[in-house]
């Protein structure tokens, strides 16, 4: 457990340097009469991510955390099968992205994660998996204007465009 904080700790401060330095290319200040500019959010997440890193090595080095302390493996066999399992399916969703779209898929994925992994109610998978789709659609593409990957059935929300745009 010891290592597994020091590894992550170090890989999110390579990240955070990275984000930082990327959006550092646009302006990270505010730009007066317009706000923030388009590298802010992510600079100033990135400094602050970098901040929680630095503080979980030191807590690291100092041996002030829990799993700073612990000898055990970061991973047992249920946990790594879980993972495993997680990480396919989600593997096995953003490619279905490409064919059937973000609408289909992400369904799919959730009533398999609800049910199979959570073992919670078809009523309550059948909700969900209906409501997350609808409000995605409606955020991204109404509201925001902003399209997702639809793949071949993409003709079938010619409607809803017609009858929202």
């Amino acid at each position: 457990m010891r290592t597994a904080e020091l590894v992550m700790a170090l890989c999110l401060a390579a990240f955070s340097a990275y984000l930082m330095i990327k959006s550092a290319e646009l302006p990270i200040g505010w730009i007066p009469g317009e706000g923030p500019g388009g590298g802010a959010f992510p600079f100033w997440l990135g400094a602050v991510m970098m901040l929680c890193c630095a503080s979980t090595l030191y807590k690291w080095y100092r041996r002030s955390s829990p799993q700073s302390l612990s000898s055990e493996p970061y991973m047992d066999k249920d946990t790594l099968r879980m993972f495993i399992t997680i990480g396919g399916s989600l593997t096995v969703m953003i490619g279905a992205i490409h064919f059937i779209g973000v609408y289909f898929s992400l369904p799919l994925f959730l009533m398999f994660y609800l049910r199979f992994l959570g073992r919670h109610s078809w009523p309550l998978v059948a909700g969900v998996a209906i409501i997350t789709p609808v409000f995605t659609f409606f955020f991204f593409e109404i509201a925001l204007l902003k399209t997702l990957p639809k793949g071949f059935t993409e003709p079938l929300f010619y409607p809803l465009y017609d009858i929202f745009l």
